[in-house]
């Protein structure tokens, strides 16, 4: 680590989580501490006659997109489950509990019978052609859902991870709700599993946007935190008979949740929980086969930038880079206790250099890096302040509470050359490209796009360092 930089991870914390107020849709409580943005989308869910009011806008725009929008809400709960303790040290527990319960409250609404999940609010073409604050929306409000007649199992799954996932999470301080989301869970389970096919082949509006390349993995994925919340042994025989674990990944995103099954089945066999045969021998070589790839020690090392980045895709690179950062701190916990290390091809890998592989990246997001830029805005001294996030770019509307119109929304402030008026504290952009270039302009958004699915698991990774 560059020793004139002394990062601080308990503020970078704060802020990863600050941002998802930003990202609210909704009436806004009263403890909002995001004051520039107000309450939005108060009919959603109106032209299907039911309240789909609340949930996450999903990046610069402000469509809700069920797929990823889950996604962001299991690996936040796998933040808090992974990292409580911290989290509670720093005082940011009942902030992570929060930013989850926003996402689940909504996901129970979408949830209205067993087999109907509505996955989409707004729809991407119409509110891409508009820069509107949120409050001020003109752009349809279409609502898209999945049910037995058109299923969606990667998108009914991975919803029911996150309600797994989150009752873990709740299961201490709320266990009414914890209950309340296991239901759910389970409901979404058996629609997926009993309902094959893609979502987008339901939801056509959501396939130009987040497209999913399949759904065994997000069956696993449920399956694995659904037992990880019930200890039911139904679950874990799901994941145990598994034709497909997933083989060597080169990535862990929204749309591809091998590599988290992999650990989660790892951590089982760390536990002894299962036996070190079989399929769960596959599920931990492969999660390890990841790992060593992401700590230059695989057979197929993930790329590297010159500064340090991992760089995997040039779309919102810094969304993996999380992903694999989190990946690296979780399965140091799971080896730890056991003084357990990993055989990569490159050499023995311990605990403590995945803790050093995790801070690497974070101190790179973070402005450890060759632009001395911090890609999370509102931290650091210098970060990117033309971010492309409709809400932060144009006035707050208790300044001006005149509406601004679709096109009036380009021509006065996606075209202006100057910084966003409102800061999008803790919004981590796609990030530097494969040279560590950087270019800050609202319409380079493949950089400079924020999107919710990126802080969620660097959340747990700084509650871990700070």
């Amino acid at each position: 680590m560059n020793g004139a930089i002394s990062i601080d991870y308990g503020a970078a914390l704060t802020k990863s989580l600050l941002y998802y107020e930003a990202q609210r849709s909704g009436k806004l409580p009263p403890n909002q501490r995001v004051q520039w943005r107000g309450d939005s989308g108060l009919k959603d869910g109106s032209d299907a006659g039911i309240d789909l009011v609340g949930g996450y806008y999903d990046a610069g725009d402000n469509v809700k997109f069920g797929f990823p929008m889950a996604f962001t809400v299991t690996m936040l709960a796998w933040s808090t489950v992974e990292f409580r303790a911290q989290l509670e040290a720093k005082k940011e527990l009942s902030n992570a509990l929060e930013a989850i319960k926003w996402g689940t409250d909504y996901f129970i609404k979408a949830h209205p019978q067993a087999d109907v999940l509505y996955g989409e609010i707004g729809d991407g073409d119409s509110d891409h052609s508009c820069w509107e604050r949120p409050e001020d929306m003109t752009t349809p409000r279409s609502t898209f859902k999945i049910d037995d007649q058109h299923p969606g199992a990667d998108l009914a799954a991975e919803t029911a991870a996150a309600l797994a996932a989150a009752s873990v999470a709740f299961k201490q301080s709320n266990p009414r709700y914890a209950t309340e989301l296991i239901k759910h869970a389970k409901q979404l389970f058996e629609f997926a599993r009993s309902h094959p096919g893609q979502y987008q082949n339901s939801i056509s509006a959501a396939g130009k946007f987040y497209s999913s390349s399949g759904y065994e993995d997000e069956l696993l994925w449920a399956a694995a935190w659904l037992h990880r919340a019930t200890n039911e042994k139904t679950y874990l025989d799901y994941v145990g008979t598994s034709g497909n674990t997933g083989g060597a990944r080169t990535v862990f995103s929204w749309d591809d949740k091998f590599v988290g099954v992999q650990v989660l089945a790892a951590k089982l066999v760390l536990e002894g929980k299962v036996q070190n045969n079989g399929v769960w021998s596959q599920y931990k070589s492969q999660a390890e086969q990841f790992i060593c790839s992401c700590a230059q020690k695989g057979n197929n090392n993930v790329k590297k930038t010159p500064g340090g980045l991992l760089w995997f895709l040039q779309w919102d690179n810094l969304q993996y880079t999380a992903t694999a950062s989190f990946v690296a701190a979780a399965y140091a916990n799971y080896l730890n206790p056991r003084h357990a290390s990993i055989q990569c091809p490159g050499g023995i890998v311990q605990p403590s250099d995945l803790i050093n592989l995790a801070r690497s990246q974070v101190d790179y997001i973070l402005g450890s890096n060759p632009k001395k830029i911090s890609y999370m805005i509102g931290f650091g001294p210098n970060y990117p302040t033309q971010a492309h996030h409709r809400g932060a770019s144009i006035v707050t509307i208790k300044k001006v509470p005149k509406r601004v119109g679709c096109q009036e929304g380009f021509q006065q402030w996606f075209n202006r050359n100057a910084p966003n008026p409102n800061v999008l504290e803790g919004g981590i952009v796609g990030g530097a490209d494969q040279n560590d270039g950087y270019t800050d302009s609202r319409s380079n958004f493949q950089q400079a796009e924020p999107a919710t699915v990126t802080p969620a698991p660097l959340v747990g990774v700084l509650a871990s360092l700070a």
